[in-house]
């Protein structure tokens, strides 16, 4: 009998570019998509950190999974945009302050902003895939990638640090460990804890015991790590915060400036006197060189307190968004500039180009504003140092380690009008607890609608004035404690010991494919 004659070993014909990167089921889409928006119901105002962690936990399942690099770069994005889409559905608020001008914009905001950094997760997820082909190494690969992404997503294009992943833990027992790891450590603890949830499923007792023997010293360990600020003295120095609750569409409305203005001037008389007044962002409607009367009216107002007020400012045919102390005497003590400046918001990428464009920035009621020179320090008198943060400042933790001395205090003066009634001024004010925590000092923020508050050094809220109410709150300046370990070190760390995570898994990976038999 004749042998069988063997066919020739062919090769599979090679998919073209288009192929490969063709997005995956729509069913896989729609279901990363619903689980990158379960993931943001750990921000504020919901608040669902455990709810969080599993749809963390069900993306690292998925990407694990993911047939090919194509399909993890899908995946990744889906889920990015879904959770992108959620966090931040209040970027549309601004726009919609004047509709006839600009609210054409609001779902294109919306759209792009999502869809533009979910690249980052998109691209995380591509790069797991390519460095570990397989097994726990891709774990391992996912958790560092996207780390890593999420921690240059807060330097690119200037940066927008603002729903990271590590946000879902700042209503959770593990705030503390900011003070140690910062907020791209905790992004990186929530997405190890998601990666070892993710392995119950197919080994419910070999990883079941080991994740919770670790949740578990996590969580009952975690307030250790808090900074201990001393208690705050009977005599510590009193700050009043002013919440006047302008409407951002009446906020410059002549028939209103006056109304909000007396009622400001008149909580600033309230006794008894505190020794500093604060005022929220660009909260007196005019320029501060072109003013001296109502800075007279100000500072005799306030009873021998010195008057923090949030004002523009011109120089040299320049606009600026600044804070500026005010004497008792109605003279300017300290200036201060925004020197982080909104893209789009308060000047324009490209300026020239967008303008003849028609664009035009949305904050600013004119051009656009100049940036400051960049972090200092005001004084405040018996209240001590305190670093400014004006509005959008204090979402970069790299902008208060760049100061050159520690403050007293951080103080954040905004106008959170901008960001609607909903999520947007809960999702600040929750990263103003995450930057108290991480540098180990005060916080006290005045937000024009709200919400105020004073927050201690371990991130604990002391007092507050609600959203969306009028009115002003005495309170005591809490102490600082000692500087953390986050605000010598930075992210660092965290940058370096993903980064090792993604090598290790490189190596290992290239080895088994290396091995006999692949």
């Amino acid at each position: 009998m004749a042998d069988s004659p063997i066919p020739a070993p062919t090769n599979p014909p090679r998919r073209s570019l288009r192929q490969r990167l063709a997005p995956p089921r729509p069913k896989m889409a729609l279901l990363a998509a619903a689980v990158g928006a379960l993931a943001a119901m750990g921000l504020a105002p919901f608040n669902l950190w455990p709810l969080a962690l599993l749809a963390l936990a069900a993306l690292v399942w998925l990407l694990a999974r993911a047939s090919g690099r194509a399909d993890a770069i899908w995946i990744g994005w889906a889920a990015g945009a879904g959770y992108f889409a959620l966090a931040l559905h209040w970027i549309v608020e601004p726009f919609l302050v004047d509709i006839a001008r600009h609210g054409w914009m609001a779902p294109f905001a919306l759209i792009f902003l999502a869809g533009g950094l979910a690249l980052f997760w998109g691209l995380a997820a591509g790069l797991a895939h390519l460095l570990a082909p397989r097994g726990a190494l891709r774990l391992v690969a996912i958790v560092a990638a996207l780390t890593l992404a999420e921690l240059l997503r807060g330097y690119v294009l200037t940066g927008f640090p603002w729903a990271l992943i590590g946000h879902v833990l700042i209503a959770s027992p593990l705030l503390p460990l900011a003070a140690w790891v910062g907020p791209d450590g905790l992004t990186l603890l929530a997405l190890a804890l998601a990666a070892g949830l993710s392995l119950l499923p197919a080994r419910p007792l070999a990883a079941g015991a080991p994740l919770a023997l670790v949740a578990a010293g996590l969580f009952l360990t975690a307030p250790l790590f808090a900074p201990r600020p001393p208690a705050t003295a009977a005599d510590a120095p009193i700050l009043r915060l002013m919440q006047p609750n302008a409407a951002q569409n009446e906020k410059w409305d002549p028939r209103m400036i006056p109304v909000f203005l007396d009622r400001m001037l008149a909580y600033s008389a309230a006794s008894p006197v505190p020794d500093v007044i604060i005022w929220p962002e660009t909260a007196v409607p005019a320029f501060l060189e072109t003013a001296p009367g109502l800075m007279q009216a100000i500072g005799g107002q306030a009873g021998g307190a010195l008057s923090v007020i949030g004002i523009e400012r011109r120089e040299d045919g320049a606009y600026y968004n600044s804070l500026a102390v005010i004497a008792p005497d109605g003279q300017i003590a300290d200036v201060y500039d925004k020197h982080h400046l909104v893209p789009f918001g308060e000047y324009l990428p490209l300026g020239g180009l967008l303008s003849r464009l028609g664009l035009s920035p949305l904050v600013a009621r004119y051009s656009g504003f100049a940036a400051g020179a960049g972090p200092l320090l005001v004084d405040l008198g018996r209240a001590g140092r305190a670093l400014p943060l004006i509005c959008y400042e204090a979402v970069f933790p790299r902008d208060i380690s760049a100061a050159l001395e520690r403050p007293d205090l951080l103080l954040q003066i905004t106008n959170d009008a901008w960001f609607g009634g909903f999520s947007g001024p809960f999702q600040h004010l929750a990263q103003a607890r995450l930057r108290a925590v991480e540098q180990g000092l005060p916080m006290v923020r005045v937000a024009n609608t709200g919400v105020s508050a004073m927050i201690a050094a371990d991130g604990r809220i002391l007092g507050s004035i609600p959203l969306g109410q009028t009115g002003y709150l005495d309170l005591p300046r809490p102490n600082a404690a000692a500087p953390t370990l986050f605000s010598r070190t930075g992210s660092w760390p965290v940058a370096l010991l993903a980064g090792l995570g993604l090598l290790v898994a490189a190596l290992q990976g290239w080895r088994q494919l290396r091995a006999p038999g692949h």
